[in-house]
């Protein structure tokens, strides 16, 4: 159980180079999945590099579970189609949140995560101290498709008091 009383946002900025599904245009959308939570972004029509920039909001219980994500292809009149998928964890951004960091300079990177062989992250991500808030960027590699990446952005949302 996560000791500190707050949602993680994640906002889904962008899918970059993702596989077409349909001749006459995709319409991708991401579905988050953590616990029995499943929330979606909005159906971005005939693009494979989409620009969401919605925000989904999770509770979080067990910072160890890691977030399931999917991006589908969404279709009329038949069961929506596979993009890909991948899964990310929060556990380095909960230590972080933990920390006293009010001292420290809006801007600073407090901690890099690193790609490696069980995790879908694309590239480094870095988890910075800005403007009050630690926030996450990450890019993350879809899965079990040709092509494919999802750009997302954590913030943990304190509740006051």
């Amino acid at each position: 159980m996560s000791d500190l009383p707050g949602f993680l946002s994640v906002r889904v900025l962008r899918g970059v180079n993702l596989v077409s599904r349909d001749v006459t245009g995709s319409g991708p959308y991401v579905v988050l999945h953590l616990d029995n939570q499943k929330l979606k972004t909005s159906v971005i029509k005939n693009t494979t590099n989409p620009v969401w920039n919605e925000d989904l909001t999770l509770v979080v219980k067990n910072p160890a579970t890691p977030i399931q994500l999917e991006v589908l292809d969404k279709d009329t009149f038949s069961k929506d189609d596979q993009m890909g998928d991948a899964e990310f964890d929060i556990e380095a951004l909960m230590q972080i949140i933990q920390m006293d960091l009010e001292d420290i300079s809006s801007g600073t990177v407090v901690r890099t995560v690193r790609p490696g062989r069980q995790c879908c992250l694309a590239d480094e991500s870095h988890i910075i101290w800005e403007n009050g808030q630690v926030v996450q960027d990450m890019l993350l590699k879809l899965r079990n498709v040709e092509t494919g990446v999802v750009h997302l952005q954590l913030k943990w949302v304190k509740i006051p008091g």
